[in-house]
């Protein structure tokens, strides 16, 4: 079987192609759309390489994605104390019809690819302030898909339900001895700071993932 993973550099997406890699070839592509935190590109090609995959594309798609949310534009990410205080409603940093377009181009790949599975690390859980996150938006995607496509493509999206404690004892048990050294390679922050700004909502959520799994976060070695 051959499967498609949308790489992010992020953590989840890592943990997705650890888990794609179980069932078979797995490819990647990672998606350059001029995001702030843009180090997680260079996360994603180091990940990639870590993890042996078959290839990985960077889509260069800077410009197409606009929006008011700070990850692409001058707008300030916003700083928080703890998780605790993250706010209900639709995330500050949500990036509209970021992932539907992230998946019709992985679609497309997919089949050039001769992939009929994409893993996305997409996950409604600790956090729904992003509405293209749930599975409803999945599944919704993937009637779409087969409508435009006449042949059907799964989307896998193995945390959908897990929260990011769970996701970190997921991590473990599929990357085994290698966990320290892939998770360590993954980029979190909306900030783009290498081990984490610690307060932004993205690097809060993982925080609180790491504390209450038990697990050190292989990332802190780079905190200065």
């Amino acid at each position: 079987m051959r499967n498609l993973v949308i790489l992010s550099g992020g953590a989840d997406s890592a943990i997705c192609a650890a888990i794609a890699l179980q069932s078979g070839e797995t490819h990647a592509i990672t998606f350059d759309y001029g995001q702030r935190h843009r180090i997680e590109v260079e996360s994603a090609l180091a990940i990639a390489k870590a993890l042996n995959l078959a290839s990985h594309e960077v889509i260069d798609c800077q410009g197409i994605l606009k929006s008011v949310s700070p990850l692409t534009s001058n707008n300030e990410v916003k700083q928080y104390q703890s998780a605790d205080e993250l706010p209900d409603g639709i995330a500050s940093t949500f990036v509209p019809a970021r992932n539907l377009f992230f998946l019709t181009v992985a679609a497309n790949r997919a089949i050039a690819l001769g992939c009929h599975t994409i893993y996305a690390g997409v996950c409604q859980t600790d956090f729904s302030g992003y509405p293209d996150c749930r599975r409803s938006f999945i599944d919704a995607t993937e009637i779409v898909l087969f409508e435009a496509l006449e042949q059907r493509i799964r989307i896998e999206t193995p945390l959908m339900h897990l929260t990011k404690s769970e996701s970190v004892l997921l991590a473990k048990k599929v990357m085994g001895d290698r966990f320290e050294d892939i998770m360590g390679l993954t980029t979190t922050c909306y900030n783009g700071v290498k081990g984490g700004c610690h307060r932004c909502a993205a690097c809060l959520l993982r925080d609180r993932g790491f504390h209450e799994a038990g697990v050190d976060d292989p990332i802190w070695k780079y905190r200065s």
